[in-house]
């Protein structure tokens, strides 16, 4: 069964003390043709980075109460605030605060029950509206993501999805997951999985995983329209720190969606994609957003940012 969200199931919700996220959200509303009911509107003056619960339960409820019951997702167009005390803010959204996490952040978090799942409709089977960012530090750089996601419903490329276990043993915890090195002709697809610390100088990746603190030679690739790729590590999704590479960095290269961890999550292989699951649900057909969540057991530090609706493999 061919998956798929569309536009008339995504909500966008605006910073309107924003000016890149209202330029941003209306550029988005044109090019995917979200209905104008859809968009919602709220005020956060101060781009504070974390979130308080007090704040974020105004936040939601302000959201809720402008979406009715066909809303299965929501694009938040802003890059801060991304975390709820020690939860994303994406997270936080969909599946509810986990407090007690932040007692220790290493600990196991709230399960998924959208992990790996058949559903269309996360909302109406497991009461989650699932959740995304899209950053709005440049309105060019948004712009051109936008764009990158839109042309990737048009024509199914000729791809590599590549899959690095690297040297640094402890951010590899997830290769056992990769898939095997193989073709899918029938996709267009390569799939590679090496023993490398990075690649470079190639321009057909669909798909970049990796483990690395930091990961080099970014500025040598090219990412086609709808590429998801990301790194595991402790807080890529501490998206304006400069602690470790921040997840953002995927997207300036020019991917269409990546994710990462807003508080130390240690290498729990849960606490971030699953490989073959985020690899097989985008080949069904399902978009970026919901291969993403899909592809996450344990998503409470995760933040989940790029264009929702990108989808190579819809057809």
């Amino acid at each position: 069964m061919s998956a798929g969200l569309g536009p008339q199931q995504l909500a966008v919700v605006v910073n309107d003390d924003e000016p890149n996220s209202v330029e941003i959200a209306e550029y988005y509303r044109k090019a995917r043709s979200i209905p104008a009911a859809n968009m919602v509107h709220v005020r956060l003056p101060h781009r504070q980075r974390k979130l308080d619960a007090e704040q974020f339960e105004a936040l939601k409820a302000q959201i809720d109460a402008r979406l009715g019951p066909e809303i299965q997702a929501v694009l938040m167009v802003w890059t801060a605030p991304y975390a709820v005390e020690c939860n994303s803010l994406t997270a936080a959204y969909t599946m509810g605060l986990d407090s007690e996490l932040c007692s220790n952040s290493c600990n196991a978090s709230k399960p998924s029950p959208y992990f790996n799942a058949v559903s269309r409709k996360p909302m109406s089977d497991f009461k989650m509206r699932i959740a995304m960012q899209m950053p709005t530090e440049s309105v060019a750089a948004s712009k051109a993501l936008i764009d990158r996601g839109v042309l990737s419903g048009f024509a199914t490329p000729v791809a590599t999805a590549y899959f690095l276990q690297t040297s640094d043993v402890a951010r590899s915890s997830r290769a056992r997951f990769f898939p095997r090195s193989m073709s899918l002709p029938q996709k267009k697809l390569t799939i590679k999985t090496l023993q490398v610390d990075s690649i470079e100088q190639v321009s057909d990746i669909i798909v970049y995983q990796t483990g690395r603190d930091f990961v080099p030679k970014l500025d040598t690739l090219k990412f086609l329209p709808g590429a998801l790729a990301d790194h595991l590590t402790s807080v890529g999704g501490d998206l304006l720190s400069n602690a470790q590479m921040s997840s953002l960095r995927w997207l300036d290269a020019g991917a269409t969606a990546s994710y990462g961890s807003v508080t130390e999550p240690c290498n729990h292989w849960q606490k971030f994609p699953q490989s073959s699951v985020l690899l097989t649900q985008y080949l069904r057909g399902n978009t970026a957003i919901e291969a993403y969540w899909k592809s996450v057991a344990w998503p409470a530090q995760g933040v989940f940012i790029g264009e929702p609706l990108a989808a190579p493999y819809r057809r």
